[in-house]
């Protein structure tokens, strides 16, 4: 895995060459060259180890998602804004398995940060919202349901959104 900045760097190197290539008339390599980077500019935005965590998360392999998460050393300096949000999100998924102070830290940092998706910020509160209740904040836990519910426009989560209002019926 390389720096954010660094791949910007080798991206713009090889956009130089290819240049290079088009001035001598190797429009071909010039081409080709310029094609692969598009691949550097790419996982500037879409960080690779990313992607392969949330391979593994959508084959339901807690840990191998965390496996592929700790690669990541520093991500303030590996990964753009929105790239630390799922890199967060990610590891609330994790941690909201076993341990529910750190899954609320790492969601709440997510939403800070910024989702991309609305169905992952939904997902994310009504994470949050399921925390809450179960701390007994019903208040808090109400607001994150009701926004939840909003940003769920393709309603993919209306079956979790009404059992958890069911069960704060009973708190």
């Amino acid at each position: 895995m390389f720096n954010k900045n660094i791949k910007l760097v080798i991206a713009a190197l090889i956009i130089g060459y290819a240049v290079y290539q088009f001035v001598e008339g190797n429009i071909g390599n010039g081409i080709f060259l310029i094609l692969i980077s598009l691949i550097f500019i790419f996982l500037y935005y879409r960080n690779e180890i990313i992607l392969l965590a949330f391979l593994r998360m959508r084959k339901q392999d807690l840990e191998g998602t965390k496996k592929w998460l700790s690669k990541i050393k520093n991500p303030e300096s590996a990964l753009i804004q929105k790239q630390q949000g799922y890199y967060n999100y990610l590891h609330g998924i994790i941690f909201s398995q076993t341990n529910l102070t750190q899954a609320e830290k790492y969601f709440k940092k997510a939403l800070k940060l910024g989702l991309t998706m609305d169905y992952d910020i939904a997902m994310a509160k009504l994470s949050l919202a399921g925390i809450a209740m179960q701390k007994r904040r019903k208040r808090e836990a109400t607001t994150l349901l009701n926004e939840a519910k909003k940003l769920d426009k393709n309603n993919m989560l209306t079956d979790q959104i009404k059992m958890m209002q069911q069960q704060m019926k009973k708190i």
